[in-house]
């Protein structure tokens, strides 16, 4: 299996980062184009990204302001069964390290790699979001 790990900082609580990685309403801000669901375990999130690419996923980790994780259940097959989690640490009174994964491809393939290069743009993107509040539309956001 082949993984993709990515860790930088955030100038935000971790309660707020939190909110940002694992409710609709900051996923949109984000990564997806519109989502639903609850941050509960067991729970299934729908990840819309357009026409073709209406995902679903379930929540296999909830520790509010600490870590959130989806597995993958509905997507391009070799997203189907990965898991995309973040953990966070407080290293200070303004300062969160967030440490991202998305585990479990199949193999080192294209889409893998065009996978770990947008998953550090997005991630890109959570990071302005959550420190300056910036929110780039949907179609430029790997653009940006």
């Amino acid at each position: 299996m082949f993984d993709i790990f990515h860790t930088f900082s955030i100038l935000s609580s971790p309660v707020k980062i939190f909110e940002g990685i694992s409710t609709p309403k900051g996923l949109d801000s984000w990564w997806t184009l519109k989502s639903e669901g609850k941050p509960d375990p067991g729970s299934t999130y729908v990840l819309y990204f357009g026409p073709e690419y209406n995902w679903k996923a379930i929540v296999t980790k909830h520790t509010a302001g600490k870590e959130f994780e989806l597995e993958m259940t509905e997507a391009e097959p070799q997203w189907i069964g990965s898991k995309i989690g973040f953990s966070l640490n407080k290293k200070s009174a303004n300062t969160t390290e967030v440490s991202f994964y998305h585990k479990g491809w199949p193999e080192d393939s294209e889409n893998y790699r065009v996978s770990n290069y947008c998953w550090a743009m997005y991630l890109r993107i959570l990071k302005r979001y959550i420190e300056f509040g910036e929110q780039v539309p949907y179609e430029k956001r790997l653009s940006v």
